[in-house]
């Protein structure tokens, strides 16, 4: 099994935080899912005729593109690939953007699982934040796709926001939970590169977050997804039964994928590939019949790395058999000495069938214990 992940890099206006590869609304022209189209023809074969189980609409903003655009696309992934017949497909789409004829549109094309771009239920937080969405739009959006019949529907929230309390988040988190979601994805605010929101905080204009706030704010979350039954499946993403990701799963599980659009990667096991950062470069490539395309070709080092970052942000972990199994021993006795301090202090457990865990307490340093883990050369 495989997925399809299909970058859409317009926006509207781009959020303050936000690091992703997008271009101005204007930018959108009638050619763009012809292109995507015209690359899946071109690099097909990269996931060597596997079954397609994922689709991914993501951005950018994908709910910008046009209905017609977005039928084309689902419509060229379904007859040049094998698409299971109960494949998850997803769109991401700003609250703004979308009413409930959009949404009944969507499903008409296919698309059975909806993620809402909520980050938070304070005007505020939003503002600071830069999102063009008010709070109102938000829930209208999640019952606009409820009325539509969705029945697989995320919403992303934010935490750690300058400004928030525990009792700001927590208000963010029972509006969640009257609008019932199946799926969270719950995310601490990163200042990444050169943001607009970094470039502010490098320059003393706001102070972040205390970090023992954020933590507070991470272990309210935990207690509150532990009692409305959502699974905490992976550091940031929670779940009602039934209801895990299938597609961002495949990632943390080592599955492979294709990523179509501008600054899409991709994955088949043995090489990773990533398109331009250039909505021009991408285009004059597919035009050209050759896609502009990056690629490493990965070490053993490289995939144990990956393996630890993937696997043990989640409930599956990483066996050490399978460590020793698809590197050498030498790589499964250094992860065990490694981990061993963790296991002492209650940070990492082992289990019987030598699967080693992060605790779920331990989640919100979980990037600091990987780092520990990880390696810079082959072992001895």
């Amino acid at each position: 099994m495989a997925g399809i992940y299909v970058h859409i890099p317009f926006c509207r206006r781009k959020c303050l935080y936000c690091d992703f590869y997008s271009v101005g609304e204007r930018f959108i022209t009638g050619d763009f899912d012809k292109l995507i189209n015209h690359e899946l023809l071109l690099r097909g074969n990269f996931l060597n005729d596997k079954r397609i189980s994922t689709v991914y609409l993501g951005g950018g903003t994908p709910s910008l593109l046009p209905i017609e655009s977005v039928g084309r696309i689902l419509e060229g992934i379904d007859t040049l690939s094998s698409l299971n017949g109960d494949a998850e497909i997803t769109i991401e789409v700003n609250p703004d953007d979308v009413s409930l004829e959009l949404f009944r549109s969507y499903k008409r094309l296919g698309v059975n699982r909806i993620s809402i771009g909520v980050q938070s239920f304070n005007q505020a937080e939003l503002s600071f934040l830069g999102r063009r969405h008010s709070v109102e739009s938000s829930s209208v959006a999640v019952h606009n796709a409820q009325d539509a019949g969705f029945e697989n529907i995320s919403i992303d929230l934010i935490y750690g926001i300058p400004g928030s309390t525990l009792q700001t988040w927590e208000h963010s988190l029972s509006v969640a939970e009257n609008l019932n979601p199946q799926h969270l994805s719950c995310y601490h605010l990163t200042y990444e590169g050169n943001t607009p929101l970094t470039r502010r905080l490098r320059k003393g204009l706001f102070t972040a977050l205390d970090e023992e706030l954020s933590l507070g704010q991470f272990e309210l979350l935990r207690s509150f997804a532990q009692s409305k039954g959502y699974l905490h499946y992976e550091v940031s993403n929670f779940a009602k039964e039934g209801f895990i990701s299938r597609h961002n799963s495949s990632y943390w599980l080592g599955e492979e994928y294709l990523g179509l659009g501008p600054a899409a990667h991709s994955y088949n096991g043995a090489v990773r590939q990533w398109n331009p950062y250039s909505l021009e470069r991408w285009e004059d490539g597919i035009k050209n019949n050759s896609p502009n395309i990056e690629m490493e070709s990965l070490s053993a080092v490289s995939k144990y790395n990956e393996l630890l970052i993937t696997r043990l942000r989640t409930i599956w972990g990483v066996n050490t058999d399978d460590v020793s199994r698809m590197f050498g021993e030498s790589f499964a006795s250094f992860l065990n000495k490694s981990a061993q301090k963790y296991i002492d202090d209650g940070r990492m457990s082992r289990t019987k069938g030598n699967t080693l865990l992060i605790s779920p307490s331990a989640y919100f340093v979980s990037d600091s214990i990987v780092e520990n883990l990880m390696l810079i050369a082959e072992p001895d």
